[in-house]
């Protein structure tokens, strides 16, 4: 099977939204990316009351500051696409109220003719869910269920009626419908997250693993699956992984995953496709000064991934 290959969106403070996210993305189609994602960070706090994604200690980079919002993103995406599927890698669940966001990601599927993947995680940082105002930190695993509750009742047939802890729809008619229910992907691995994947999703969404790392997990999110009763190989799989092309063979010793010259990136690529990953979502954007550096890196790499029959 023809590993799927995902570009990430140009959202970091380096990039001109209002070129590069649309130039990127054409670019994406007409080299063959299957797919274009973006991402949520909504601030960089001066103060933050945990490290970077709750590492103790671990600092903010600055290339999360000021990083563009990820449905707008994606919305200049589908404008200018017509092929590629538009994710989100993911949509931080507590920072969205999810009556809006629901049909906000309806809204763009019907207007992308059915190409929205939405990709959905917990998040980590405290400071964000205190800025949003939707939830408490606490409560975030039992809003991310609501959430998907929501999403289905507002992309299924009217009249739509909801009542839970945050959201209550009186029945109603909500439009408008998306092309067809939207894919839902959630992030995570540890043993909850994955339980809740197993449990309501279409598809798994781990970032920054190796295949060694990825495989057992996998492992764990197929059982699981089979435990409540569906078929583990109808459960997607797309893996993020941050690309840093060095140009010179990085010692091995110490070597960060998808670094390195292309020759250590392309073992990396293959030993996640071996492990399980049907999809991988290439993000440059740390590393890249514009879109267009961006796009020439990804098309350079698009041609030796397949080039090496991934």
């Amino acid at each position: 099977m023809t590993l799927r290959l995902g570009l990430g969106l140009p959202q970091m403070p380096q990039y001109d939204p209002r070129r590069d996210v649309r130039d990127v993305a054409r670019a994406a189609e007409e080299i063959g990316f299957d797919s274009v994602w973006g991402f949520e960070r909504t601030l960089v706090p001066n103060e933050p009351l945990e490290g970077l994604y709750g590492i103790p200690g671990q600092p903010w980079p600055d290339f999360y500051r000021h990083c563009a919002d990820p449905l707008v993103t994606l919305t200049l995406a589908a404008a200018v696409t017509d092929r590629v599927r538009l994710g989100s890698s993911v949509l931080v669940s507590g920072l969205h109220a999810p009556f809006p966001l629901a049909r906000m990601l309806a809204t763009l599927d019907a207007a992308s003719g059915g190409r929205v993947l939405a990709g959905l995680g917990t998040g980590w940082s405290q400071d964000e869910y205190r800025a949003a105002g939707v939830t408490a930190y606490a409560d975030r695993g039992a809003q991310l269920d609501e959430l998907l509750d929501v999403c289905a009742a507002v992309w299924g047939p009217d009249p739509v009626a909801y009542r839970g802890r945050w959201t209550e729809i009186a029945p109603a008619s909500v439009g408008p419908k998306p092309t067809r229910p939207v894919p839902v992907y959630l992030a995570g691995s540890n043993g909850r997250a994955l339980e809740r994947v197993a449990r309501r999703a279409d598809g798994w969404l781990p970032g920054h693993l190796t295949g060694t790392q990825l495989a057992p997990l996998l492992g764990r999110l197929r059982a699981a699956a089979e435990r409540h009763g569906r078929d583990a190989g109808e459960l997607d799989v797309v893996l993020r992984v941050g690309i840093d092309l060095t140009g010179a063979p990085l010692p091995q010793d110490g070597r960060r995953p998808y670094t390195g010259s292309h020759e250590q990136v392309l073992a990396d690529l293959a030993g996640a496709a071996d492990a399980g990953a049907r999809e991988v979502l290439l993000d440059f954007q740390v590393h890249c000064r514009d879109g267009r550096e961006l796009t020439d890196r990804a098309a350079d790499l698009y041609g030796r991934i397949r080039a090496a029959g991934l």
